[in-house]
């Protein structure tokens, strides 16, 4: 499937992508930037457009060095404090899950965790708000709501939230929370139950609900088709290690 092929293509022969990867490309002359850029696109690498049945939208990048490209997930053994309030408001929503800083069976049941900006510099949360960021994730989120049915978008914090207006409400659930950082996730994130909404909605639908656990269960039964017709189907993205350079 050439989905996000065609899709990011394009966006990266538009000025704005082009003068947002100049800037992201003299930053990262200029002082560390995280993630790295072979990881900055993962996520379309990850999940398949047409797989897709969850958006998670947060701000930005990890700061410190355990971004991965994929929203909240987490190169470290130590699970950071917002996804650790994640997995907080999943046990009080849902019930016990394993804990740990990979979303592999996210990922693989095809969440799409989106950051509302791409990169970050090192030690400066949010720094890297302005460049251009916004202008593509509001057409990533519009491409997503344009092509398919009944997906879930789980919007955390305050401009996540504005990107609901790119989302068709006739066709998708939309759910708003406070950002799960421990600076806000008692205003609004926790018991927000947006776990046990999404599912009710997918089953709703007649589309397999998500088993909320990062990483699948030796023995656990995880089936990954989709009722959806169109929504099984797989793609993949080659990247090249370099960016923008998305390899095609």
């Amino acid at each position: 499937m050439q989905e996000w092929r065609e899709f990011l293509t394009l966006q990266s022969h538009e000025q704005y992508f082009q003068d947002l990867a100049l800037r992201v490309t003299n930053e990262r002359k200029r002082v560390l930037v995280y993630p790295d850029p072979e990881n900055t696109f993962k996520i379309f690498a990850s999940v398949p457009l047409a797989k897709i049945k969850v958006v998670i939208i947060g701000q930005d990048p990890y700061h410190n060095g355990a971004a991965t490209g994929v929203a909240f997930e987490s190169t470290e053994e130590t699970v950071p404090a917002s996804l650790n309030n994640i997995f907080k408001e999943i046990q009080s929503d849902i019930g016990d899950i394993q804990i740990q800083g990979r979303l592999s069976n996210w990922i693989d049941q095809g969440v799409f965790l989106l950051n509302r900006v791409l990169t970050v510099e090192s030690g400066r949360p949010g720094s890297h708000y302005g460049l251009g960021w916004e202008i593509f994730t509001e057409r990533v989120i519009k491409h997503i709501s344009d092509s398919l049915p009944n997906v879930v978008f789980m919007l955390w914090g305050q401009k996540s939230a504005k990107c609901s207006a790119f989302i068709d409400k006739r066709k998708h659930l939309i759910l708003k929370a406070a950002h799960p950082s421990p600076l806000s996730a008692h205003r609004g994130f926790f018991n927000c139950k947006h776990f046990s909404a999404c599912n009710e909605f997918l089953k709703k639908h007649k589309i397999d609900i998500i088993d909320w656990n990062p990483v699948k269960v030796e023995g656990e039964k995880n089936d990954r088709n989709i009722i959806v017709k169109g929504r099984g189907e797989q793609s993949r993205i080659e990247h090249s290690g370099t960016e923008p350079d998305f390899g095609y």
